[in-house]
């Protein structure tokens, strides 16, 4: 079976080269081909020599996976695609378009990537965390999702925020960011990608040395443990303090502002009490908390909290001086909170 080139760094596929008596170069011509013109196969590199061409198709593999369907927002600011990965498997992957503004000259389009079929956490406000965990995707399988829409538009940001816990797939995780930001690769700027966590501690540890500039958002959810645990299930025995310690830890090492998310449940985790308990955990760190009214996906008794109980617990955040926001809504009309396209699939399958 032919191995998938992006499964390899650049520096892997040099070194490869290098036992074929091809220079180094071969290999950057290959990934320009590959990741910045969009080849789809080897025989379009028609700057290689057509011998290489041959010997890469004979070993390698480029071809990415076929959209099973696509959904777009009313606004086209928001398209949804679900990657069929083969073997009944697939995943979801979001791009979601912003106009300038008076911070930007120019526009902005921001894919968010899956790093895994389904996902161990078990959220229980998280589509893809009742489905179950399948299996970690690969550097290449990830890497796709961002090149079926650089196809489209030039992309600006990758977030890992779809399907899947990124850091509990990390090695995979770690070589596709290499890609994105690889000057030979899709040269996206460092901090125009953010990585998505529950709070893997020893992984965010591990990232912290990498010596990227990338941006970190830890779950948060609750103000207190046990309030977490129950809406976590399988994130470990993870203290908030520890947390915030490891982030902050994260933040000394690469100079990056920590944003910490918080999806706001109505009557379970957003009072006004709790979020004067959450802003006493949080006071005098340098940090982000974003707010995520609940996107309704995965269970008949959570609810969205109405938009006055949202301000109301955003105005309790601001009063004891946290910096917090509530996330622009994108692609609520489509569905776009990652899981729901692949449980509609998963649904369909099993009642034909």
């Amino acid at each position: 079976m032919k191995q998938h080139l992006l499964n390899l760094s650049l520096s892997e596929l040099a070194a490869h080269f290098d036992t074929w008596g091809e220079p180094r170069y071969r290999a950057e011509q290959v990934a320009l081909w590959t990741l910045r013109k969009g080849a789809k196969s080897f025989e379009e590199m028609t700057d290689l020599p057509r011998t290489l061409r041959s010997r890469l198709n004979n070993e390698f593999t480029i071809t990415s996976p076929p959209a099973l369907d696509t959904q777009t927002a009313h606004d086209n600011s928001t398209t949804k695609v679900l990657l069929d990965l083969g073997k009944g498997e697939a995943i979801e992957t979001v791009r979601m378009d912003y106009d300038p503004d008076s911070n930007r000259i120019e526009g902005r389009s921001t894919i968010c990537v899956s790093t895994q079929a389904g996902c161990a956490i078990g959220c229980i406000f998280c589509a893809t965390g009742q489905q179950g965990f399948t299996r970690n995707l690969t550097a290449a399988e990830i890497v796709a999702q961002v090149l079926y829409f650089t196809r489209e538009r030039p992309i600006t940001n990758v977030v890992f925020m779809g399907m899947g816990e990124p850091l509990a797939n990390y090695d995979a995780m770690l070589r596709a960011i290499r890609w994105l930001v690889d000057e030979q690769g899709f040269n996206i700027r460092q901090r125009g990608i953010t990585v998505s966590t529950v709070g893997l501690i020893r992984p965010i540890e591990r990232l912290a040395k990498e010596q990227l500039q990338i941006g970190l958002t830890i779950s948060l959810h609750a103000p207190d443990d046990e309030l977490r645990r129950y809406l976590i299930p399988n994130a470990g025995n993870v203290t908030i303090n520890a947390l915030l310690e490891t982030g902050t830890k994260y933040q000394q090492a690469t100079k990056r502002r920590i944003t910490y998310a918080y999806a706001l449940l109505e009557g379970v985790n957003d009072k006004p009490e709790q979020a004067r308990t959450l802003a006493k955990t949080l006071r005098g760190r340098p940090i982000h908390v974003n707010l995520i009214p609940y996107n309704p996906t995965a269970g008949d008794n959570l609810r969205r909290p109405k938009p006055d109980r949202v301000l109301a617990f955003l105005r309790e955040m601001r009063i004891a001086g946290i910096n917090t926001t509530v996330r622009e809504e994108r692609g609520i009309e489509i569905a776009a909170a990652c899981g729901q396209l692949r449980t509609d699939m998963l649904d369909n399958s099993q009642t034909t």
